[in-house]
């Protein structure tokens, strides 16, 4: 058996349909479409038209709610952060906020604020200025010496 020598098994592989190729093809005229009207049409369909009885999708309650404004904070484990502290992008010496952050490569872009998650291990002593903390890594920080100043109750309580 060489290359040239290999087929398809037999009728695996039909000839695509021509169609609107004129009444001897089979598919001529209307080109399997039918007659007239918005579905003979390209283009053009009414999806989910149930012949005038109220659609599925008009049925169906609404459900759930899209905040319109949404908060969105950078969440940064302190494993990250121990790794830029560790490479010398972070200063140990000024407190870490989210311009910090943002200059030593850890978010790519500020959005609303910064969130610190507790997973990783900090061996640093570092002030904090962030928006939010969970209680793991606030126990973490206050662990390593360090301090947390959450701003998003600072505002609350100005």
């Amino acid at each position: 058996m060489k290359l040239n020598d290999i087929r398809d098994n037999p009728g695996s592989s039909k000839n695509k349909m021509r169609i609107g190729r004129g009444i001897g093809s089979g598919k001529g005229k209307t080109g399997g479409r039918g007659g007239k009207g918005q579905t003979a049409r390209s283009g053009v369909r009414i999806n989910g038209f149930e012949g005038g009885q109220m659609p599925l999708h008009r049925r169906l309650p609404k459900r759930g709610f899209n905040v319109p404004n949404p908060v969105t904070y950078n969440e940064v484990n302190l494993g990250r952060i121990q790794e830029a502290v560790d490479a010398g992008r972070l200063d140990v010496a000024q407190p870490v906020t989210i311009a910090a952050l943002v200059a030593a490569g850890v978010c790519s872009k500020a959005r609303d604020g910064v969130r610190i998650l507790g997973m990783g291990e900090l061996k640093a002593k570092l002030a904090f200025e962030v928006d939010g903390a969970s209680k793991s890594a606030q126990a973490a920080i206050e662990k390593a010496g360090g301090s947390i100043k959450l701003l998003a109750q600072a505002a609350a309580e100005a």
